[in-house]
C-alpha cells in the first residue's frame, strides 16, 4: 500500500464517525471513586463536558482528533458541525463543573497520565485554531492539569513500563505539546528533566514482553518517541542508536511484527488495533527525526506502514474499537508535531 495521506474525504469520515459518541453517554465505563451516596451520578452529571465515547479519556482524544481534523479541513463538509459541539460543549459552566470534579480529594488520581496527557494535547490543539475562544474556555481545566504534572513528576521516583493508560511516557510526550503551544518553559523543561531521569541511560532495549494482550502502546517506541520529542536531534539520536541498537536486522523482531486481534468485540483485545496504529505513528515520527540519508528511514517507515495497514481497515465496526480508534488512525497519518 502507497503512504496513507489524511485527505478531506479521510478526514470527514473519521470526524462523522467522533460526531456519532461524544455525546453518547451509554454504554459508559466510569473511572469514579464513590465517597458516599451523593456521588452516584450519572457520567452526564459527573463530566458535562466529556461524557460521551464510552470512557472520559476516550472522549477527550475524540475532541482532540475533531480539533486537529478542524484545523486541517476548516471548511470541510463537518466543520460546521465541529463548530456548533464545540460552541455547545467549550462553556464556562460545563468547563467549570469539569474542573470541580478535580478538585474532590478522590480524584487525586483520575485519569493520571493518560488523560492528563490527552486534555493538554486537546488544550494544545485548540490553542492553534483560528478561534481563540474554544481554547480560552477550555484553558482552567489544562491548567489544574498542567499543575498534576507539576505536582506529580517529583514524586514519580519510577517510570510506568506497559502499553496502557498508565504508560508514563506517553503523559510526558502529549504534554510536551501543550508546553510548546503555551510557552511553558518551566513545564517544557520538568518534562526533559524527568524522561532523561526515568528513560536517559535505557540502552539495548529488548522489548521482550510486547505485545502484552491488552497493550494498545508499544512501551519501547512510546518511549523512543518521548525522548524524541523532549529532546533535541543533537542529544536524541545518540540515545536512539543506544536503545534501539539492531534497527537494521529489524530487531527486536516483536516490534516490527503487527499485533493480530482475535475478537473486536473484546475491548481489551480490540486494544491490539490501536497497538498496531500507535506503532505506526512512532515508526513513522522516529523515521522522521532520522536524517534523509540513514539507512534505517526506509526500515522505520516500512514498518509504519505495515503497522497502519494492519490497523487502519478496523477504526470503525464495533463500539469496543470504534469509540477511540480514529484519534489514532489521526495520529498515525498526521504525525505533524
Amino acid at each position: 500500500m502507497s503512504e496513507t495521506i489524511l485527505t478531506e474525504d479521510l478526514a470527514a469520515r473519521f470526524a462523522r464517525i467522533a460526531l456519532g459518541h461524544v455525546t453518547r453517554e451509554y454504554p459508559n465505563k466510569p473511572d469514579h471513586v464513590l465517597a458516599g451516596p451523593k456521588d452516584a451520578r450519572t457520567p452526564r452529571e459527573l463530566h458535562p463536558v466529556f461524557f460521551g465515547s464510552y470512557d472520559w479519556h476516550s472522549c477527550v482524544h475524540s475532541y482532540w482528533m475533531l480539533a486537529r481534523l478542524l484545523r486541517r479541513y476548516p471548511v470541510s463538509d463537518v466543520a460546521g458541525d465541529i463548530r456548533t459541539l464545540f460552541d455547545a460543549q467549550f462553556v464556562d459552566e460545563k468547563v467549570a463543573a469539569e474542573c470541580a470534579y478535580l478538585a474532590a480529594p478522590t480524584a487525586r488520581g483520575f485519569k493520571r497520565p493518560y488523560g492528563w496527557g490527552w486534555l493538554l494535547k486537546l488544550a494544545a490543539e485548540l490553542a492553534l485554531l483560528d478561534a481563540a475562544r474554544w481554547y480560552e474556555q477550555i484553558a482552567p481545566l489544562a491548567a489544574i492539569f498542567a499543575q498534576r504534572f507539576r505536582d506529580f513528576l517529583p514524586l514519580a521516583t519510577y517510570p510506568v513500563r506497559v502499553g496502557t493508560h498508565f504508560n508514563t511516557a506517553f503523559g510526558l510526550r502529549m504534554a510536551a505539546d501543550y508546553a510548546a503551544v503555551t510557552q511553558d518553559d518551566a513545564l517544557n523543561a520538568l518534562l526533559r528533566e524527568t524522561a532523561l531521569r526515568w528513560y536517559g541511560a535505557d540502552q539495548d532495549c529488548p522489548a521482550w514482553g510486547e505485545p502484552s494482550g491488552d497493550d494498545f502502546q508499544s512501551p519501547a517506541l512510546i518511549e523512543a518517541e518521548c525522548m524524541r520529542r523532549l529532546l533535541g536531534p543533537r542529544d536524541f539520536l545518540p540515545w536512539f542508536d543506544r536503545f534501539l541498537p539492531r534497527l537494521a536486522q529489524r530487531e527486536p523482531a516483536t516490534l516490527f511484527r503487527p499485533a493480530t486481534v482475535t475478537d473486536r468485540t473484546d475491548g481489551k483485545l480490540a486494544h491490539l488495533d490501536g497497538l498496531n496504529l500507535s506503532r505506526a505513528w512512532c515508526w513513522r515520527a522516529l523515521a522522521g527525526a532520522l536524517p534523509e540519508a540513514d539507512p534505517h528511514r526506509p526500515i522505520l517507515l516500512d514498518a509504519a506502514r505495515d503497522h497502519l495497514d494492519a490497523g487502519l481497515p478496523h477504526i470503525a465496526g464495533d463500539y469496543m474499537g470504534e469509540h477511540w480508534l480514529a484519534s489514532f488512525a489521526v495520529l498515525a497519518i498526521d504525525s505533524a508535531d
